[in-house]
């Protein structure tokens, strides 16, 4: 498992602190936090993220409102949305991954009590166990 992986999905079950993560998210080099944008939104199509999901997260997030990532999550498409926020330049990063990540912990919570309750075998829903 990588360590934007590991560490995306720790913040996304309660195993590690949000603002620990957002932390080492601005400790890397543009190219490299593109990189993570993606994959959070990857990991966002993954959950089956919904724009419900991404206003829900953006209050979690500690981003104002009016922020341009915050105002692109609150609409639809979603998908579509989360694409553009990817795209935003380097002075927005630290937004945008706040906006994105806390969307991904609202839509994995919900994906993991409705779709795997408990059952599934995806083993990045099971970080805190043995």
């Amino acid at each position: 498992m990588q360590e934007s992986e590991r560490i995306i999905n720790e913040v996304a079950q309660g195993l590690r602190d949000f603002e620990e993560a957002v932390d080492w998210f601005c400790s890397l080099g543009s190219v490299s936090r593109v990189a993570v944008l993606r994959e959070v939104v990857r990991y966002l199509m993954q959950a089956h993220v919904t724009a419900q999901d991404g206003r829900e997260g953006l209050l979690r997030s500690g981003v104002k409102p009016t922020v341009t990532p915050a105002v692109l999550i609150a609409r639809e498409p979603t998908l579509e949305q989360m694409g553009k926020i990817v795209r935003l330049p380097p002075s927005e990063h630290a937004n945008s991954f706040r906006v994105l990540l806390s969307a991904f912990v609202v839509a994995d919570s919900r994906r993991r009590k409705v779709e795997c309750r408990g059952t599934c075998s995806h083993f990045w829903h099971h970080l805190g166990r043995g």
